[in-house]
């Protein structure tokens, strides 16, 4: 029988933890171990350019499919059975990554991985958050979002230690580290049947004008952080000339702000609330995506890579506190409108991953993503400040939720 909601059968510690090794294995590893990899992948002739491009846009669209379809599966299955699942996947596609194949087999595998990371971001949280006392969600959200940048970090250290052994030495290193961290898991997801009933509230909310604003707005940060997210490393190594090393320890700097990036954005938003942290997040975005337009100095670049890679994950819980502003003391239709915000996320990432990608593939400019990229922030931000002027009730700063 099923633990009762209030929690009294689960480890709220371990399950926090279990939600963690979800966030690093299915987001953190098996979306951005892959941009260290792109360089190496094309100098081993596995793929073109493009094509390593292209594969990186697949999981972003497999992210979109997970985000859609996880609130069906978890009301038709357990969600501990979906996240488990979804676990396996992510670790299986390191495994089948590691030898030279088809461009369909990577596809498919890459699709697949996304699919994991999607369903993992959108099922985690919920499942994990009702067993936490009210008194420490807010911790236990930053540490579930905390994975991201361990998996960033962890991938740009391990993946130039591992490369010194060659590419499929790489891909079933990564491989073996998200299994083990499937393991550890496996066992501190609460087992319960709440989590369900709140994924099934609340699905025919419609959003009011702000709400529905919002979702764009997140969707366009999540198209303006793809540059970083996919060309970073390769920018560095190969359209700067420095080198797999050097773009990969720019990555470590992107991954170092990931980890704290939640933490310190939380912060913010309880000092000036989340209305503003929002519009805050959108322009340091917003310049710190230019500046690589202007200048590729190591200062740019440091400062670059340490901003867009805290608000990458950053944003989640600026745009979750928003979501409750919005919606006060409902949680039904908290849970139904952070799940369109999802969505709106995943297809923000997913349309500019293949934009971008053809973009590239066709120009081969990295100045053109990073300033595309800028103005879509732009907008975002100019979308939130228009809501903000034209109705004071919706922009208003609330600092409780």
């Amino acid at each position: 029988m099923a633990p009762s909601s209030d929690g009294a059968d689960t480890n709220p510690a371990r399950a926090t933890l279990s939600g963690l090794c979800s966030s690093l294995v299915g987001i953190g590893l098996a979306r951005f171990a892959y941009t260290p990899l792109i360089p190496a992948l094309i100098a081993a002739e596995w793929f073109s350019p493009g094509r390593a491009a292209y594969l990186g846009a697949a999981n972003l669209a497999g992210y979109l499919a997970g985000a859609v379809v996880a609130r069906p599966l978890a009301a038709r299955l357990r969600a501990v059975t979906v996240l488990r699942a979804m676990m396996v996947v992510a670790t299986a596609a390191f495994f089948a990554c590691a030898t030279p194949r088809s461009f369909a087999w990577y596809f498919a595998w890459r699709f697949a991985a996304g699919i994991a990371g999607g369903t993992l971001m959108a099922l985690a949280a919920p499942t994990v958050m009702p067993h936490v006392p009210p008194s420490r969600r807010g911790l236990a959200g930053g540490v579930i979002f905390t994975g991201v940048g361990l998996g960033i970090a962890a991938s740009g250290t391990l993946v130039p230690l591992l490369m010194r052994m060659g590419l499929v030495a790489t891909w079933c290193g990564l491989g073996v580290l998200a299994l083990a961290l499937t393991g550890l898991a496996w066992s501190g997801w609460p087992d319960e049947s709440n989590t369900v009933a709140l994924l099934r509230a609340g699905a025919n909310h419609r959003p009011g004008l702000a709400l529905g604003l919002l979702s764009v707005e997140y969707g366009l940060d999540a198209a303006g952080l793809v540059p970083h997210m996919v060309f970073l490393v390769d920018f560095i190594a190969r359209g700067l000339g420095r080198g797999l090393g050097v773009g990969a320890s720019y990555w470590i700097v992107f991954g170092l702000g990931a980890m704290v990036g939640p933490v310190l954005a939380g912060q913010l938003a309880d000092r000036i609330g989340f209305a503003r942290a929002v519009r805050l997040a959108f322009l340091a975005q917003a310049v710190a995506v230019a500046a690589l337009v202007a200048t590729a100095s190591p200062v740019a670049l440091f400062v670059s890579s340490a901003v867009v890679g805290a608000l990458v994950p950053g944003i989640v819980p600026l745009v979750l506190g928003r979501v409750h502003e919005l919606v006060p003391d409902d949680p039904q239709r908290q849970a139904a409108a952070w799940s369109v915000m999802t969505v709106a996320f995943a297809l923000g990432q997913a349309a500019a991953g293949y934009g971008f990608s053809f973009l590239y593939a066709n120009t081969g400019s990295y100045t053109a993503l990073f300033s595309i990229a800028a103005a879509t922030l732009a907008i975002a931000l100019a979308i939130d400040l228009v809501v903000a002027f034209t109705s004071p009730r919706a922009g208003r700063s609330h600092r409780h939720i």
